[in-house]
């Protein structure tokens, strides 16, 4: 057993506050239990850790369910709402652009019944996607909105071009390709 002088009990470096030791013993945690009790104590933490943590995932994914259920029915009300504009309003959700975004990225007209320069679209999106060229100096991200602005004008443009097309076969009468064999 090792005793502390009673001159150390009183010294100024102590706080008064403080009870001075008077054993060994005092320095020493009970060896009964102490292993358990830490061993309780790390369940513990793991428990509320998981608990936190899982609590935490649910709501993100509640939050993105939600975004999701609010887009579908934008979705469903802008398709009743326009009826023909059903399919552009499922274009710009499926794109993540509108056609009004899509013309001024290109710097082009909106179609207007449908119709739109498609040679003026194409010379555009050239000169753009080749100027915004990542490796002469230009932004990936800028080429890749050149390019979903130049899809989402030809989705909306394909119908209408498809339509003038069956229209020109129709005037000039159909002729079947006929390939000949050797």
């Amino acid at each position: 057993m090792v005793r502390i002088p009673s001159s150390a009990a009183t010294s100024p470096i102590l706080p008064p506050n403080l009870p001075t030791p008077t054993s060994a013993r005092a320095f020493h945690q009970p060896t009964s239990g102490s292993g358990a009790n830490s061993a309780a104590q790390a369940h513990r933490f793991v428990f509320t850790a998981v608990v936190t943590g899982s609590r935490i995932l649910g709501r993100s994914f509640l939050a993105a369910y939600k975004q999701a259920q609010a887009a579908s029915q934008y979705q469903r009300a802008a398709a009743k709402a326009g009826g023909a504009g059903g399919a552009s309003a499922r274009a710009s959700l499926s794109s993540g652009m509108t056609l009004d975004e899509a013309c001024k990225i290109l710097n082009v007209k909106p179609p207007a019944g449908g119709h739109a320069n498609v040679q003026e679209v194409l010379e555009r999106y050239k000169r753009l996607f080749d100027a915004n060229d990542p490796q002469k100096g230009g932004s990936f991200y800028l080429q890749s909105k050149i390019v979903r602005a130049k899809e989402r004008l030809e989705h909306e443009m394909g119908p209408v071009r498809q339509r003038a097309e069956q229209e020109a076969e129709v005037q000039q009468g159909w002729k079947p390709k006929v390939y000949k064999d050797k």
